[in-house]
């Protein structure tokens, strides 16, 4: 008993001075496998966002030298009227494709949440819009929406409900409309398959035991399955929130920001701006105005998720 008292802890000595060994012995290691994600983050993130907010901060012509002209790019922007109905189209069409895609994400998901023949199948099949490049899904829906050739007018005149094509992109309203809907049509297996893996980790007892309770579905709904998926329905909000405030390619490819600057973007207003007319200034400060209000609702969401 004695010298199991002595030894014992001399042994953990022994161990806790070989681990520190092995530690600092191999710390080299692990700064070596770290490195290239650093080395990649300083690239492409780091860099690029350092170089954008001096370009926002000078008037920088393509080709001339760049003279430091403070907040003068910003300012400048926000006497714009073509900004200003920028910053009243961007959280439109965020807040309008994100509600569009919450609902029928969830809608899809408690419907591919039951057991039926050929779930697997069906699951994958949703799937294809969100798995199709982008640009190719969106020229499909470009040619949809042309005035002479569309394949909706066609259906409508077939119906009998209108006389002639109408110009779904020609129009500001019907514009911006249908970059909602096409965003939507993008993101709503994203919200579903997301929500779907939320619904799988529900117990199913929870369900019977409020069935013998007498809880009807729309109860059961409110009171088991949203709380329930909340923490995965922030998540896929929030992520969702970021990608459609900085959309572009989709926007860009159906109406370049037309008609009469109707569906503009910050992306897209950016783009026109700062690579077709050449004001690099003007178009990094534009860019730079989505960071302060994406930071704020990041850090919401972020912060309303840690509370419950």
């Amino acid at each position: 008993m004695l010298t199991s008292e002595i030894t014992l802890p001399k042994e953990k000595v022994y161990r806790t001075a070989k681990w520190r060994l092995f530690l600092e012995r191999d710390s080299s290691i692990g700064y070596a496998m770290v490195a290239p994600a650093v080395l990649i983050l300083t690239l492409f993130i780091a860099y690029p966002f350092i170089l954008g907010i001096r370009m926002s901060l000078s008037h920088w012509l393509v080709g001339q030298e760049p003279v430091f002209v403070g907040l003068q790019n910003f300012i400048r922007n926000a006497d714009s009227t073509i900004f200003t109905r920028t910053v009243q189209n961007t959280f439109i069409y965020t807040a309008a494709a994100t509600v569009l895609k919450l609902v029928f994400g969830m809608a899809l998901a408690l419907v591919l949440n039951n057991t039926f023949r050929g779930k697997g199948l069906v699951r994958a099949a949703f799937l294809l819009p969100w798995i199709i490049p982008t640009v190719l899904s969106t020229l499909a829906w470009l040619w949809m929406f042309d005035a002479t050739f569309s394949v909706l007018n066609w259906f409508l005149r077939y119906l009998g409900l209108i006389q002639r094509g109408i110009s779904w992109l020609g129009d500001p309203v019907l514009a911006m409309i249908s970059i909602i809907v096409v965003n939507a049509w993008r993101g709503i297996p994203f919200f579903a398959i997301s929500l779907l893996a939320g619904l799988q980790t529900i117990s199913q007892e929870l369900y019977e035991a409020a069935a013998i309770d007498g809880a009807n579905a729309m109860q059961r709904f409110r009171y088991i399955t949203l709380p329930m998926v909340k923490p995965v329905l922030l998540v896929v909000l929030l992520f969702s929130i970021i990608w459609t405030f900085a959309d572009f390619q989709l926007v860009y490819v159906l109406t370049r920001g037309g008609p009469a600057n109707s569906t503009h973007l910050f992306a897209t207003l950016a783009y026109q701006v700062g690579v077709v007319s050449g004001s690099l200034g003007d178009g990094a400060a534009i860019s730079l105005t989505m960071f302060p209000i994406l930071v704020v609702v990041v850090v919401i969401l972020l912060m309303y998720l840690r509370k419950e």
